[in-house]
């Protein structure tokens, strides 16, 4: 009995969709390129070309654990880098069950049809057992996923911040060097991913629904504050008269928030993804958005301002996996855990006493 091939997953491309869902030109290019090795170089050239198996192999070694992959990977970020920064990046966000895959799926497709590349970075929830992507994306985008002009990478979300894959803003370089000029940023719906997608975007639209209360929304206010609009989405038959009410619900809301540092005054549309109707009218305000921001310079300075962000939650992020990896801190952590379960010290002295061991080392 043969046994089983141990292949690294990096081995394999990382964005290969099912046969039934992808472009036949492309099916014929990924067989072709999974049979073969890259160094980084061969790879970034393959990928500055747009290739599509480049561009996931690429990411596969973003979202990659292992310290060699990591490496390489590095080295492929710092060699996109000079040919990225060209496109626009849109957060998208809503609580499931508002229609974010359908909206993107529609507003991608419109986006193609107006000559635009479009890379669509979906952050799927992780099942807490089985650690795996629920919702698999690229199933719910049957007909993008197509498009030649199309990108759709599902990452698991994992424990990253807010449900927000961790290597997302490097990933957002590898498809603006692969020549796609519109990025779109799902988020789960949930917890803080929104702050999080915000960070790294130039524009962040909100979807909603006409009539579905907020009970579900215990962040509310400070996810309407982050919007640069507002889409009542399913506004087709039968919903019309409660989408319009949502509307104007809506457009009293903003003006009670105060001004943006962008001098965008955030709008409120209605659409129908199933029905494609509105989408247009989004695409051209997300024109009249970046059109004023690049005028008044706001547009260059948020990009500064989100990468000095960045430095620093990436700093953070090193030296708090740096302690936690550390042998000796996982023995006393473990131990101080126990010392406050048998009331034997606080929190506070317990975090004192491993630092201050930490600092000794």
């Amino acid at each position: 009995m043969n046994k089983p091939s141990k292949k690294s997953a990096l081995s394999e491309s990382g964005s290969k969709p099912g046969s039934a869902n992808i472009n036949p030109n492309s099916a014929k290019k990924i067989k072709s390129f999974r049979r073969q090795k890259f160094t980084e170089k061969e790879l970034l050239d393959q990928l500055l070309k747009g290739d599509k198996t480049a561009l996931g192999r690429g990411i596969t070694l973003i979202e990659s654990n292992q310290q060699k992959h990591q490496e390489r990977a590095q080295k492929l970020v710092e060699g996109a880098l000079p040919h990225a920064q060209k496109s626009i990046r849109i957060g998208i966000t809503g609580v499931p069950g508002v229609g974010k895959s359908t909206f993107i799926e529609a507003f991608g497709s419109h986006l193609i049809e107006q000559g635009k590349r479009v890379a669509v970075l979906a952050v799927d929830p992780t099942s807490s057992v089985s650690k795996g992507s629920i919702l698999g994306d690229k199933t719910r985008m049957e007909n993008l996923v197509k498009e030649e002009n199309a990108f759709i990478r599902p990452s698991p979300s994992g424990d990253s911040l807010g449900g927000v894959a961790k290597k997302t803003r490097e990933s957002i370089i590898l498809c603006e060097a692969a020549g796609f000029d519109v990025l779109l940023i799902e988020t789960v719906g949930v917890g803080q991913s929104e702050t999080t997608v915000h960070s790294m975007t130039d524009f962040f639209l909100l979807l909603k629904l006409a009539g579905a209360g907020d009970e579900l929304q215990g962040i509310k206010r400070g996810i309407i504050e982050m919007a640069d609009a507002i889409v009542i989405n399913k506004a087709d038959t039968g919903n019309e008269k409660a989408a319009r009410e949502a509307k104007l619900d809506f457009k009293r809301a903003l003006h009670l928030y105060p001004p943006k540092e962008s001098e965008w005054t955030p709008k409120v549309l209605l659409c129908s993804a199933l029905y494609n109707s509105g989408i247009s009218e989004i695409w051209e305000l997300i024109q009249e958005y970046q059109e004023l921001v690049k005028k008044n310079n706001y547009f260059q300075h948020n990009r500064h301002e989100q990468n000095k962000f960045w430095l620093l939650q990436t700093i953070n992020e090193y030296l708090k996996n740096r302690f936690y990896q550390n042998p000796l801190i996982k023995k006393e952590l473990n131990d101080q855990l126990k010392a406050i379960e048998n009331n034997e010290t606080t929190a506070f002295a317990a975090a004192k006493y491993l630092i201050k061991k930490y600092d000794s080392l």
